[in-house]
């Protein structure tokens, strides 16, 4: 089998830790520490993914409150930095639960989905995972590791 004919369906992992919306961040943290992952999808009660959690969203939380950069020009204020960035990173900071420091934008795939679609949206988009959709419901996910494994694996 080539490259191009491997499916998500194929190298996903099919029993995906995932939390909900109303899990307390303490709880998502404890769960990617004990499983020793690096994300995990955030569901709705049907199963729906609505965003994800990374180490990366965690972090947020020890910050310091950077404010945006602005200059006073013609009695009104011109941010240098974006003003909608810092309220992304504000949020995240304050948050105590999955669905206040979630990603909400997730790029999610289908079983059908080519590796080397995967590898391509990984890249192009930077980031570590693919939850793997049926119908709009979780039904697997596939990280970089997957990917790279798949393909180690064809060139043997």
């Amino acid at each position: 089998m080539s490259p191009q004919t491997i499916k998500a369906s194929q190298i996903m992992t099919r029993e995906v830790y995932s939390v909900y919306g109303d899990s307390p961040i303490n709880e998502v943290a404890k769960l990617l520490t004990e499983k020793k992952i690096s994300g995990v999808p955030v569901i709705s009660s049907k199963g729906e993914v609505i965003g994800i959690v990374s180490e990366g969203d965690l972090l947020y939380k020890d910050r310091e409150v950077k404010y945006p950069s602005y200059i006073a020009l013609l009695g009104g204020l011109v941010y240098l930095e974006s003003p909608k960035r810092f309220e992304e990173e504000f949020r995240k900071m304050i948050a105590l639960r999955a669905e206040e420091i979630m990603t909400q934008d997730v790029i999610t795939v289908e079983e059908d989905t080519l590796v080397t679609d995967m590898a391509a949206i990984m890249t192009e988009q930077r980031i570590n995972r693919l939850p793997v959709v049926r119908q709009g419901k979780l039904v697997g996910i596939v990280t970089r590791a997957d990917i790279i494994k798949a393909l180690s694996e064809e060139s043997l």
